[in-house]
């Protein structure tokens, strides 16, 4: 039982020691005794515990979306910009402030973002696995026109929704309130990671995708509708990226489409990998994503306490990368798995 979450308890392990070597660095070094130093340490503070669990939700929920199309052998460059162009197409229904796009009250703003983010998925799918172009090829097109696209609408200025023409009551708090004492994007980060453990793991399409990762052609000799399953995971990651680009939009309250969402596709990737992803296909979890995104981000959150140089947030997000194409690449859980057995 043990063997077979092997990644996800080492990933564990990982968490539990870079969080506690951040409670011990960020203590209350003029508390009286180190049990209270320890707890009134500048990581376990409330505000600072809301905001980490802020950013896993909106940084896990397209991680996930990230995670299925790397498990069916694909990739996604495009999420950071996608993300841009979702937030600034968002506030202009809002605002109504542009001639090509109509202004409306945010519940339908939302849908409509929605079905937009199922179209640009629909597209991807088509263009990778019924016209057989590679899909780093399509997502990098798609990470320079996204991006592109929004600077044009804008004309590369900033853009809010505080200005809003149409009603906006309520927004603010379903998006960037709290439920249970907990933000609204780690609700719903909860919620989503349930919803797609399910299709991952304990549906047919869960066990399609994973097959298909593994050798696409066997799973098309199989009977498998291979040209489906790839599409329906870029239409996953695309809805799921809208999902997130509504939360970041919202926390930010402006978009600036020069700046908005960069590099984020790097932070979907690393949680993905970091997770047990393989960038080769079909291997990968739920629970490993969730993992590898926590790790990402308390380490990032442990070099703003500690004092370290931001841009070291840069360094650690590559080696992150790094090491988990290393730990794929020769396997290292499996010999992790056979010392367990052998000890």
């Amino acid at each position: 039982m043990l063997s077979r979450y092997r990644k996800e308890l080492c990933l564990l392990l990982v968490l539990l020691f870079v969080a506690f070597w951040t409670i011990i660095f960020s203590r209350n070094r003029e508390a009286d005794g180190l049990l209270t130093a320890l707890l009134e340490s500048r990581f376990l503070s409330g505000r600072n515990l809301e905001n980490l669990a802020r950013q896993i939700g909106m940084y896990g929920i397209f991680s996930l979306g990230m995670g299925l199309v790397i498990i069916s052998g694909g990739i996604d460059l495009s999420v950071g910009s996608l993300m841009a162009l979702l937030g600034t197409v968002f506030f202009y229904m809002l605002t109504g402030a542009h001639a090509w796009i109509p202004g409306m009250h945010w519940p339908f703003a939302m849908a409509l973002l929605l079905v937009l983010a199922v179209a640009i998925g629909l597209l991807h799918g088509w263009l990778i696995a019924k016209i057989g172009m590679p899909a780093f090829v399509v997502t990098l097109c798609g990470l320079r026109g996204y991006r592109g696209l929004a600077q044009t609408l804008t004309r590369d200025t900033s853009l809010g929704y505080y200005d809003a023409t149409y009603s906006i009551e309520g927004l603010d708090r379903l998006m960037t309130g709290e439920l249970f004492g907990m933000p609204a994007a780690f609700i719903a980060f909860l919620v989503i990671s349930g919803i797609v453990y399910y299709a991952l793991h304990q549906s047919v399409f869960g066990r399609y995708l994973l097959a298909l990762g593994r050798n696409e052609q066997a799973a098309r000799y199989s009977g498998i509708n291979t040209t489906r399953i790839i599409t329906y995971a870029y239409i996953a990651c695309t809805l799921l990226t809208c999902v997130s680009a509504l939360f970041f939009a919202l926390y930010t309250a402006d978009v600036v489409p020069s700046m908005h969402g960069n590099f984020f596709e790097l932070y979907a990737i690393a949680g993905a990998v970091l997770g047990g992803c393989s960038l080769r296909g079909g291997e990968g979890s739920v629970i490993g994503i969730i993992l590898g995104t926590t790790v990402l981000l308390v380490l990032q959150n442990m070099v703003n306490l500690l004092g370290y140089d931001s841009s070291f947030s840069k360094v650690i997000t590559a080696l992150v990368i790094l090491g988990g194409v290393l730990v794929d690449r020769f396997e290292i859980w499996k010999w992790v798995s056979f010392r367990s057995k052998t000890a």
